[in-house]
């Protein structure tokens, strides 16, 4: 299987690295076909993006007509399809950008692009829908999920094997999506120490490899933002509390909640304002580590006094950027 380029920072690609586990998962899938839509949730910046990039690869490999649609992508970039059906791409989007417009055509045209594909004849066929959530908001989520499903159930034409795969970061859209048995949920982490350090290297100039897995718990997002900050943990910290609005979520709590969210920092179980934690994708729910809930790894286990652990940071530098945005409105 061909190891794809992906950028990671400003000005540097990396390729395509570790995530093993994963990779044989979607050959599985591949072998398989998906009986529901698999909607992959995790942490911002943890690598769905790069996985379903990779999965592209893998499956076109496998003799899929494969479409990729990622809404908030900019230009072609945002559905693109393998050779055999690429010839559906631009009448799909255009009809759909007529009908529709704005980020939900992207999304549109990919469904129309299956539906086609299957009335040409293409028996094994591919989505991967990366933020299409995020783009089509989260009151049509539980709508979007169905859709897919009724592909799968109900196609125009009869098919060998279908695989469906959709991503979005944790929040409250992985509620609705989990509300209903229209999907089968996976979750996904950040990378392990090694796959982390495989990136790691393949960045250019002076790397304090003292700070990289501290700051970063693994997260590839949180690795480019502290190389492109050049290894400042305040800066990084500090332009990720300003991108989130962290400043204006501090202000926006009393005295009580303030001190639970300081103790949310050392234990986000104890979270008295977890949903809203989880709404700006700082806390991830990982209670559960059996590995068919997952995709790739889950995270290794903390050892924890009479229960496990249910939530966690998604990296020690979004801890970081709390603490920031708490001092500030202390200030």
């Amino acid at each position: 299987m061909k190891r794809i380029k992906l950028p990671l920072a400003r000005d540097v690609e990396v390729e395509f690295t570790d995530r093993d586990v994963a990779i044989r998962q979607l050959e599985e899938f591949a072998e398989k076909g998906t009986r529901f839509p698999i909607v992959v949730y995790g942490p911002e910046g943890c690598g769905k993006t790069a996985l379903l990039r990779q999965a592209f690869e893998l499956l076109k490999g496998q003799g899929f007509s494969v479409i990729y649609v990622s809404p908030l992508e900019k230009g072609e970039e945002r559905l693109t399809a393998s050779e055999d059906i690429r010839g559906l791409v631009k009448e799909a989007l255009r009809e759909a950008s007529r009908l529709i417009g704005g980020p939900l055509a992207a999304t549109e045209a990919a469904i129309t692009i299956v539906t086609r594909a299957l009335a040409k004849g293409k028996k094994k066929i591919a989505l991967l829908a990366d933020d299409v959530f995020q783009a089509i908001g989260t009151d049509k989520a539980e709508q979007l999920v169905k859709t897919l499903l009724n592909i799968i159930e109900y196609p125009p034409r009869r098919y060998d094997k279908m695989v469906i795969i959709a991503a979005l970061s944790e929040g409250v859209t992985r509620e609705r999506v989990g509300r209903h048995r229209w999907a089968e949920l996976r979750a996904v982490w950040n990378m392990p120490r090694e796959g982390l350090r495989n990136l790691y290297e393949q960045l250019p100039g002076h790397k304090p490899s003292d700070k990289v897995w501290k700051w970063t718990g693994g997260n590839p997002w949180a690795l480019a933002l502290l190389y492109e900050e050049e290894w400042d943990v305040e800066k990084a910290a500090k332009k990720l509390a300003a991108e989130r609005r962290l400043t204006v979520f501090v202000h926006s709590l009393n005295d009580v909640e303030r001190e639970a969210l300081k103790e949310a920092l050392e234990d986000p179980d104890a979270v008295l304002k977890g949903k809203a934690l989880i709404e700006l994708n700082l806390i991830a729910e990982v209670w559960d580590r059996e590995e068919w809930l997952w995709i790739d790894q889950p995270p290794p286990e903390r050892p924890r006094a009479g229960n496990r652990e249910a939530l966690r940071l998604a990296t020690p530098l979004h801890r970081e950027a709390v603490r920031t945005a708490l001092r500030h409105a202390q200030s």
